[in-house]
């Protein structure tokens, strides 16, 4: 029955073939639509949690000072940070220290990024040098005119990646500091940037300035070296906190507030340190990606709705054409079931046959749009189990009221019809 129904179908799809693409029309139209949002989506979600995670900041949690509330004794120091890494639940600590300089090489000159942080800041970072090494704390307590520079600003400044050993001439309020090169490392894929990216846009910036270059480099230093270099006290604004388990993250976080609290002496006021659970913060990017996606692509199923209504208006149309055919097999014996399935069948040929051709075209489409944008994507089996389970069902319910009609049709009336 099945074999013979299954026949009967793809013989009257191919009789009247061009209504049956136009029925389908919609149905490869929504499919197609649907699976090309959740695909591209989902590899753009990917793409975005992936790359805030390969930045190594999303096990860690903040903690800032609000400057709007805070005084200046109330700043993070050097010695909270000791008392802070002494916790028995922290791992590493480190303070951020950002600044704005201006360098000067044997070769060329320009401004600096400034990072600096202590040697825990590599932990916190997840990142090692390509050439070269990371500063010790030992380093980092002596304030070691020491720098790491990144992997883009050494090719632009020196022409070759292994710099090690070179050194720049820094200079930050009328002061000249000269910073032995001891480390190599990409400094901007850990802030989510691109080396490669970063050397061709300074590239097209200099051909559109006629060949004038405006070089700047980042490097990354002890953050005691750079206190002293910015002329600012050795106070910091905010520092990260990795805890020795990624699930006691927030309870590392309190415990160094509440610590900086008893340190400061004020614990009666509020508001003065934020924590930040930068792990959360990925997943709820990534939970507000997939809810955006998922109703973008239900309002783009709407159009599968549309197509379920015309399959079941051409199935209404061909029950009405093939009411002899139905009279006939029903006086020869057929069971009021099997015009049933025969009709329904039909139907879900249909829309099976149509959901391939979208799911198809949707996946070609995802693929061809994340080409251009430069997002790797997959097309997951899951997302092809959905494109033909949801299509079928659009058969089943569409095709139901056409087959039950045709099933009911009494044969002595059905053979009368011209």
């Amino acid at each position: 029955m099945i074999k013979e129904n299954i026949r009967i179908a793809v013989f009257s799809i191919r009789t009247n073939l061009m209504r049956s693409l136009l029925t389908m029309l919609g149905i490869i139209i929504g499919v197609a639509s649907v699976i090309s949002i959740i695909t591209v989506g989902n590899g753009g979600r990917d793409y975005i949690v992936g790359m805030i995670k390969e930045m190594g900041s999303s096990n860690a949690v903040t903690i800032a000072v609000n400057p709007q509330n805070a005084s200046s004794s109330d700043y993070i120091t050097a010695d909270d940070i000791r008392a802070i890494k002494q916790l028995e639940i922290v791992e590493y600590v480190s303070p951020t220290v950002m600044g704005l300089g201006s360098f000067k090489t044997k070769y060329s000159d320009g401004f600096a990024f400034t990072i600096g942080g202590t040697a825990d800041f590599k932990h916190i970072m997840s990142s090692d040098c390509k050439h070269g090494r990371f500063f010790t704390q030992e380093e980092y307590l002596a304030s070691k005119p020491i720098c790491i520079i990144d992997t883009a600003s050494a090719m632009m400044l020196f022409g070759y990646e292994n710099v090690i050993g070179e050194s720049i001439d820094y200079f930050s309020n009328g002061k000249t500091y000269k910073l032995k090169i001891i480390g190599v490392m990409d400094l901007l894929g850990m802030f989510g940037g691109s080396s490669d990216e970063y050397m061709e846009r300074m590239s097209s910036m200099s051909s559109m300035m006629g060949g004038m270059t405006v070089n700047t480099c980042m490097v990354l230093i002890p953050a005691s070296t750079a206190s002293k270099m910015l002329d600012a006290q050795e106070r910091y604004d905010a520092c990260y906190i990795m805890s020795k388990d990624v699930s006691d993250l927030d309870a590392a976080g309190n415990a160094a507030v509440n610590l900086l609290k008893a340190r400061h002496k004020n614990f009666e006021r509020d508001n003065i340190y934020s924590v930040t659970n930068l792990a959360s913060l990925v997943d709820l990017l990534s939970a507000v990606i997939s809810i955006f996606t998922l109703f973008i692509a239900s309002i783009s199923g709407i159009s599968l709705i549309v197509g379920g209504i015309g399959v079941m208006n051409i199935m209404l149309v061909s029950v009405t054409e093939r009411t002899r055919e139905i009279g006939i097999r029903k006086a020869l014996g057929a069971r009021t079931s099997a015009i049933l399935f025969q009709f329904l069948t039909e139907s879900i040929i249909m829309c099976i046959i149509g959901g391939i051709i979208g799911l198809t075209l949707g996946a070609s489409g995802a693929l061809f749009a994340a080409y251009l944008v430069g997002i790797p994507i997959k097309v997951k089996i899951s997302t092809i189990i959905l494109a033909v389970g949801f299509s079928s069902a659009i058969g089943i319910i569409s095709g139901i009221y056409p087959a039950m009609r045709a099933a009911k049709m009494p044969p002595i009336e059905a053979l009368r019809r011209d």
